[in-house]
């Protein structure tokens, strides 16, 4: 059964740095492009989750202006992982954060929506 697990998140000062990763299962991991979202506290399911960073399998990177120079995606293909390393925190980052199998900045559905992880940054 194809999933992704989401780990790394915590609560951290303005400033601080976080790694998130994401270990998927279920599925040919290295053809797809993923890519990670979030939805900010206070927002429901009716809002959905704002794109953040994606990688395609052949690790071309892209991502919201809003985290660029602070955010880096990263994959490893034998390890069926993608990262998302997180620099220069700001309070306006605080979000659960997931990992998807993405067709440009869209959910392509591959996997299914896992938990995600809480980031929370203090100011």
């Amino acid at each position: 059964q194809a999933q992704v697990r989401e780990s790394g998140g915590g609560l951290v000062q303005a400033g601080d740095s976080l790694t998130l990763s994401c270990e998927a299962s279920g599925s040919s991991f290295s053809d797809h492009s993923m890519g990670w979202f979030r939805r900010p506290p206070g927002k429901g399911p009716e809002y959905g989750r704002e794109w953040v960073a994606g990688i395609t399998w052949s690790e071309t990177t892209s991502y919201r202006d809003s985290v660029k120079g602070r955010f880096t995606i990263s994959r490893d293909n034998a390890k069926n992982t993608v990262t998302l390393q997180m620099n220069n925190l700001k309070p306006e980052d605080t979000a659960l954060y997931y990992c998807a199998a993405v067709r440009g900045p869209y959910y392509s559905g591959v996997y299914p929506w896992g938990q995600g992880t809480q980031v929370t940054v203090s100011s």
